[in-house]
């Protein structure tokens, strides 16, 4: 077992700080150090309002950490890319300022094929044109016409991410607050028709085509190549239980190329350091504004008021910490089905988030590695990095057909015969991750259980059979791969959900269906980071606009409970 070396984040020793945690009642607290969790505190502290961040684990970020697993390679244990982290939750918090540091990924995918070709593609539109015409010269003329549809479906997405839902909001017992919360409410809706309006009825056409429909169907409609399809279409599947040909899978394939970097839509960078660079650099900036960042404090349950107000919560020590604000960055089951005392919520909610998708068929493989991956496809190989490095290297998924076999696999109960594979080498751009020469790989996987119908993933064997199952494929694709390999680190849906504390091993918090998105997330009717709790927030991914490395969730509970404490309902 390889002894573990982590980024670390505390304020004083872990002693002295639950001391500190109990000596004084908080404006605020938030559960849990993610980096959704840490953008909240950053925003609440900035207001003013003394803040405390309790997180479980010795280090901060949640899925957006980074790790030494093994000696002298640093892992980004869960996320690995960064596009979607907000622009105002860069800009407003300086994280440039902070440390954060992107590095640009040109080309941003690469597709080996076994019959000796493949596809690169990027933000060069010349070489997608050149690329794409090896495969079809109709779809090289399309894929402009494709890219700048999905762009402005982003930029009509905007707002929206930016804000809280529009959500009726509960117990408000004046006149002129009723008055106020509707109007804010009418000027948001009337912004929303001007914007649909100025888009034109057949592109809002498209666009709810792209949002109800299979993402087969939206990209069959496009492109007539199987691998183009089929590259494209990883991103309609990541993180999901679903297929391809799963209807609304459209709108997960919009949500993945919605993000930017430095102002370039669509570009997924690295993060020089690792994601967990993300974290430490929101954990500063609130630090900075005066919040208090504690880690090894592990909360068990809520304090609850006779008058049914939050009043803190209890740590598992058994130490009490007050407040009458509390935000959790944790997923919804666990914060209403573990921390919440029984018998406190409405029967009807329990119902909701019970009931929700928290499934997962996720596994993530981290690699410490001794030498490049050679793709035998690829004449450009050599010992140095070549663009077919640089990206996200898809494996396993040439054809749609492939990728929808997979998930059949895993709907049947059993990890995918031929995973697909997503591939990505940071340490190429990112000097600072690994031994010079050596190199860190991510294999984000799918489709695997989370309750195989044969074998389980506490079995070492079974695990280490389905590991060397996606190295034997990457082998295919690039041989003498298996034998590069120095050590690795495998995160199955039940480990996700172990470690960092995602039930089912969702990335997301809960599924990105459009029956859980906007006014449906959590759940129906509080959607709005408020919960039947008074004082209890949501501020984590299960909360609008849902997950990724956003930001979105933290900084706009933030403002929902500034406005709260300015002006009480």
């Amino acid at each position: 077992m390889w002894r573990q070396h982590s980024l670390r984040y505390l304020n004083t020793s872990t002693a002295s700080s639950t001391r500190a945690l109990t000596e004084k009642k908080w404006d605020a607290l938030v559960i849990g150090g993610g980096h959704n969790g840490l953008t909240a505190a950053a925003y609440l502290a900035r207001s003013g309002l003394s803040v405390a961040v309790l997180e479980r684990r010795h280090v901060i970020g949640g899925a957006a950490v980074t790790e030494e697993l093994i000696p002298g390679f640093k892992f980004s244990r869960c996320s690995y890319l960064q596009s979607l982290l907000r622009p105002a939750v860069i800009k407003e918090l300086e994280l440039a300022r902070h440390g954060l540091k992107m590095l640009k990924r040109s080309p941003s995918s690469f597709t080996p094929c076994l019959d000796g070709r493949y596809l690169l593609l990027g933000p060069d539109k010349e070489l997608n044109h050149s690329e794409i015409s090896k495969f079809s010269k109709l779809d090289a003329e399309a894929y402009p016409r494709y890219e700048n549809l999905l762009e402005n479906f982003c930029k009509f997405m905007d707002p929206l991410l930016d804000s809280s839902p529009p959500e009726k909001t509960q117990d408000i017992s004046s006149f002129n607050a009723r008055m106020k919360d509707n109007l804010k409410k009418s000027v948001f809706w009337a912004n929303l028709l001007q914007r649909a309006v100025a888009m034109g009825q057949k592109e809002l056409l498209e666009f709810l085509d792209l949002l109800l429909s299979p993402a087969s169907k939206v990209l069959n409609n496009w492109f007539e190549s199987d691998v183009l399809k089929a590259t494209l279409a990883t991103d309609a599947v990541i993180g999901t239980t679903g297929s391809v040909s799963t209807p609304g899978s459209g709108y997960v394939l919009l949500h993945h190329v919605m993000g930017e970097t430095d102002g370039d839509r669509g570009i997924w960078s690295y993060v020089e350091g690792g994601m967990g660079s993300v974290s430490l650099a929101i954990g500063s900036a609130a630090r900075e504004a005066g919040a208090s960042i504690i880690t090894e404090v592990e909360v068990s349950k809520l304090l609850i008021e006779e008058s049914g107000r939050v009043s803190g919560v209890l740590l598992a020590d058994g130490t009490q910490v007050r407040s009458s604000v509390v935000l959790s960055n944790a997923t919804p089951y666990k914060t209403f089905m573990e921390f919440v005392p029984g018998n406190v919520l409405p029967d009807d909610f329990v119902r909701a988030v019970k009931n929700s998708d928290y499934s997962s068929a996720t596994t993530k493989i981290n690699l410490a590695v001794d030498k490049l991956p050679q793709f035998q496809c690829c004449k450009l190989n050599g010992p140095h990095a070549g663009p077919q490095h640089m990206g996200t290297i898809h494996i396993g998924s040439e054809s749609m057909e492939e990728i929808d076999s997979a998930c059949q696999d895993s709907a049947n109960g059993i990890p995918s015969r031929r995973p697909v594979i997503e591939m990505t080498i940071p340490s190429v751009l990112d000097q600072t991750i690994s031994p010079p020469g050596k190199h860190v790989i991510n294999l984000f996987i799918q489709y695997t259980p989370y309750k195989p119908i044969e074998g389980s993933w506490g079995d070492p064997a079974y695990r280490e059979s389905f590991a060397q199952k996606c190295f034997n494929l990457i082998e295919e694709y690039a041989p003498g791969f298996k034998s590069s390999i120095v050590g690795y680190d495998m995160l199955t849906p039940p480990d996700l959900e172990r470690e960092i504390g995602l039930t089912g091993g969702n990335i997301f918090h809960g599924a990105m269906g459009l029956d859980s998105l906007f006014l449906m997330r959590p759940v129906k009717g509080w959607s709005n980071y408020r919960t039947p709790l008074k004082g209890l927030y949501l501020c984590g991914s299960g909360a609008h606009p849902g997950g990724g490395v956003m930001g979105g969730p933290g900084r706009n509970a933030a403002h929902v409970v500034i406005q709260d404490i300015k002006d009480p309902l």
